[in-house]
């Protein structure tokens, strides 16, 4: 296979086209509009600024630790003052994409020999749920981590096991500390690509079998392994925090499986993974294309690890969820055309999976445009929000899943990027997060979730509705109150505000310290439906 012509679809200059194919949904918006990439924004910024900003102290407690959950907070450091933090975050994501593309395309390579056509089918992973989320810091740790892994692959074919070993003894514990998840999901894959292997090696001399490969297998990963000491070192900590719960929900793993490509039109992202899904289940089928052990191991793997986790890992949400788009990836680029393949046939996949990938970024790129719009036509706002503003922000939820996220959830957070005024939609998870929040006149209104807000009570959830978080705020802690699309909420509520600024239901209020608020009893807020309809808001 060496000696033969490449095809298009194997060449060097595909990959980069690939890759730079991949970033062009990013190109467009100021603020990549990831879910959580706003929020973590503006713990940046007060790392970035909290000896200059002498206030920002009062709010938050920001202390550097060991945590396994450091990628861009590190990279922020000497990027920020170069290209300033908001530019230096969308170089960062921007990456992200194109490192996902690559790592899988080296992967298909050093497994398959040449990239087979159906391995571009995978490629809109590299805007899969995880990302449109904003959980960054695990995204980059994936995308390290895939093209680890080929380097991995590619260091045993060519034999240089002792050099391997050296590489990958501190690169991994580099990984950890960008996020653990991608540092755990290197050591899944490493260890099914060495058992392979080393099956592979004592078959060869007529005495093999899966046990010793098992055990050698686990003998050279073990430069992987450092990383469990500072594992146990994280979580041994004074203020570490957070539960791990949530096993063996099989509706929501059920529901991830759908969601793996989720982003805007429901309809057509569900159409989009059914085709990987489809993908796959002709891997079984269709006599013209297989599944490679070495591969299809390490999904075999990654399925076994989405199922054994839970929901809930150290306090982190959506852990299953995560690994859902990852384990479908490496289950896609598994699969190869048999031999028997003609030329034309391969060719007509490959376009066919590239095809499915432009429409995906193009589809992607046009999605994002329409989320930078909504988030600059909101950001107006903090054109009348002073430096050093004392800030509560409300951003309108809902208490029905639906498909499309608004992206606004934390927004608040550009005015401490921006203005470097408070912003209570910061996480507050001692030993999960840098920073927490110590503004004690905020009371219940200091950080994630109090900015979320609803029309009615939500079942199972902490959210506030509307009317209750404007009647009680603590007025005392605040100048200015921003709501960002919001429910329908009686203007009786306003009673003490000042707009200073609108767009649509957006707005923008300062605090007036020196005029009564509303006077409303709880009775009047327990009340279950009230005509808002009325008041034209």
């Amino acid at each position: 296979m060496q000696g033969e012509q490449l095809h298009w679809w194997q060449t060097r200059w595909f990959v980069a086209l690939c890759a730079l194919l991949a970033i062009v949904p990013l190109l467009k918006p100021e603020i990549p509009p990831l879910v959580d990439l706003p929020g973590h924004m503006g713990r940046y910024r007060v790392q970035l600024s909290l000896d200059q900003y002498p206030w920002l102290k009062d709010w938050y407690d920001f202390r550097w630790q060991l945590i396994g959950n450091l990628g861009i907070d590190l990279l922020i450091e000497p990027l920020a003052p170069v290209f300033g933090l908001e530019l230096a975050v969308k170089l960062i994501v921007i990456s992200i994409p194109a490192m996902i593309v690559t790592g899988l395309l080296w992967i298909a390579r050093e497994v398959h020999g040449r990239i087979p056509a159906t391995a571009l089918f995978a490629l809109p992973i590299a805007y899969s749920f995880p990302l449109h989320f904003g959980f960054i810091n695990f995204a980059l740790s994936m995308g390290f981590a895939l093209n680890l892994f080929a380097l991995w692959l590619r260091l045993a074919r060519q034999g240089r096991i002792g050099l391997r070993a050296a590489i990958f003894l501190p690169v991994s514990c580099a990984l950890w500390v960008c996020h653990t998840f991608g540092w755990g999901v290197l050591g899944v894959l490493a260890f099914s690509a060495e058992m392979i292997r080393q099956h592979d090696i004592r078959k060869d001399r007529q005495s093999g079998h899966w046990f010793e490969s098992w055990v050698r297998a686990g003998l050279g990963c073990l430069p992987l392994a450092l990383p469990m000491v500072l594992m146990v070192l994280w979580r041994s900590g004074e203020h570490v925090s957070g539960q791990t719960a949530d096993y063996f929900n099989w509706q929501g793993k059920m529901a991830w499986l759908t969601m793996i490509l989720r982003d805007r039109w429901q309809a057509f992202d569900i159409a989009c993974a059914a085709i990987l899904f489809l993908i796959l289940f002709r891997g079984f089928r269709d006599p013209r294309i297989e599944y490679s052990r070495n591969l299809g191991l390490s999904a075999l793997f990654l399925l076994a690890v989405f199922i054994l986790l839970p929901r809930i890992v150290f306090g982190s949400a959506y852990a299953d969820m995560r690994l859902a788009p990852f384990m479908v990836a490496i289950a896609v680029i598994a699969i190869r055309p048999r031999a028997g393949m003609s030329l034309r046939g391969a060719a007509l996949l490959a376009l066919a999976g590239f095809s499915f990938f432009a429409v995906r970024m193009a589809a992607t790129t046009t999605s994002f445009w329409l989320y930078d719009r909504a988030y600059q036509r909101n950001l107006a706002a903090l054109d009348h929000v002073p430096e050093g503003a004392r800030l509560v922000s409300f951003v309108g939820e809902s208490c029905h899943t639906q498909w499309t996220m608004s992206r606004l959830e934390h927004l608040p957070a550009m005015a401490l990027v921006r203005r470097v005024a408070y912003s209570n939609d910061q996480w507050s998870m001692a030993g999960a997060q840098l920073l927490t929040t110590r503004y004690r006149p905020a009371g219940g209104f200091q950080h994630d979730p109090s900015e979320l807000v609803t029309a009615v009570r939500c079942p199972r959830e902490w959210w506030r509705p509307i009317n209750r978080a404007l009647a009680r705020f603590p007025r005392d802690a605040f100048d200015y109150v921003w709501l960002i699309e919001p429910p329908r909420y009686d203007p009786k509520l306003t009673a003490g505000l000042t707009e200073l600024w609108r767009d649509g239901t957006s707005v923008l209020y300062r605090v007036e310290h020196d005029r009564p608020g509303p006077q409303i009893s709880d009775e009047e807020l327990r009340l279950p439906h009230r005509p808002w309809k009325n008041f034209g808001i």
